[in-house]
């Protein structure tokens, strides 16, 4: 329930008003002490003695008639150029009526911003019943280290250029989240098939055979390289939807977990230390931090751990 800052009372404040008037104890020592006039004493005890409870709740200051109000066919005029994509500016031109207003219509109906007039589109989740079935893959570009930056400072005049970049590569196993990770020199096509080389013999030791990968368009997954590759192993290839990467969910929240809690999680001196500092973060990630998704246990769990 929202309060208006300025009041006095509070719906308890107001029971205990209507209790002294009934037992006529109301007066105007007691009206002072509690900071209101004694004629409101007696307005919260008609409110009372007629709504009951309810009564006493703050009502809306709206006022019921607004001589000056948008007219409904104004108003239905204004929301049908609105679903043409027109802008609040562009309504208020063709219409010849101010911008404020127009803005207050819009955002009256709920249609103050562009992206409102789509419907949302629903959550989709999705998990392969099998260990294998499907291994995301993505990569997440780092600037290398040579001072702590804006990130932990604040202070963006503090910049370091020419750092230039390290590539952080994520294999993530759909059904088990169980994450294998490696920071890189660059995502060229020969890093990246390397890359996915050790991350099969990872999963093979956790006795997970990966029979399909997910990436995104990069040219890195969709050479020749990389797809020879994949049709050496006999894994299957899937590529999503262009700028659709939430089809590629899984990894794209690990990714926003391991910059959280690994990457931007302390101040690191240099990239090495930030690099030292990632096994003993995927270790705790893959043992011991209890997953969402997986009922609170962690993604070695769901997995049959190396003999």
């Amino acid at each position: 329930m929202n309060i208006h800052s300025n009041a006095q009372t509070c719906p308890n404040s107001r029971a205990t008003i209507t209790e002294h008037v009934r037992a006529r104890a109301w007066c105007a020592d007691q009206a002072f002490a509690m900071g209101v006039s004694v004629r409101t004493g007696f307005k919260w005890w008609r409110r009372y003695r007629d709504e009951g409870a309810t009564g006493l709740l703050d009502r809306s200051s709206r006022p019921t008639r607004i001589p000056n109000q948008t007219s409904c066919d104004r108003t239905e005029l204004i929301l049908r150029l609105r679903r043409c994509r027109l802008t609040a500016l562009e309504i208020a031109k063709k219409l010849r009526m101010p911008r404020s207003t127009v803005s207050a219509v819009l955002k009256r109906h709920g249609l103050s911003r562009l992206r409102y007039l789509e419907p949302c589109e629903p959550v989709v989740r999705y998990e392969r019943d099998a260990p294998g079935d499907l291994l995301h893959l993505d990569v997440k570009k780092l600037a290398r280290i040579r001072g702590i930056g804006h990130r932990m400072t604040g202070d963006r005049r503090q910049r370091h250029p020419g750092a230039g970049w390290e590539y952080v590569h994520v294999a993530v196993h759909d059904y088990s989240r169980l994450a294998y990770v490696e920071v890189l020199a660059n995502e060229q096509a020969p890093t990246t098939a390397a890359f996915l080389r050790r991350a099969l013999i990872f999963f093979r030791r956790h006795r997970i055979k990966v029979k399909r990968v997910l990436t995104d368009n990069a040219k890195n997954y969709t050479c020749n390289l990389f797809r020879a590759l994949c049709d050496q192993r006999a894994i299957g290839r899937r590529l999503i939807r262009p700028y659709r990467p939430c089809t590629n969910g899984k990894a794209e929240r690990f990714i926003q977990t391991i910059l959280r809690e690994w990457a931007y999680k302390r101040p690191y001196r240099s990239s090495q230390r930030r690099t030292e500092a990632l096994p003993r973060w995927l270790d705790r990630y893959n043992h011991h931090r209890p997953h969402g998704s997986l009922g609170g246990q962690s993604p070695i769990t769901r997995v049959v751990t190396p003999q």
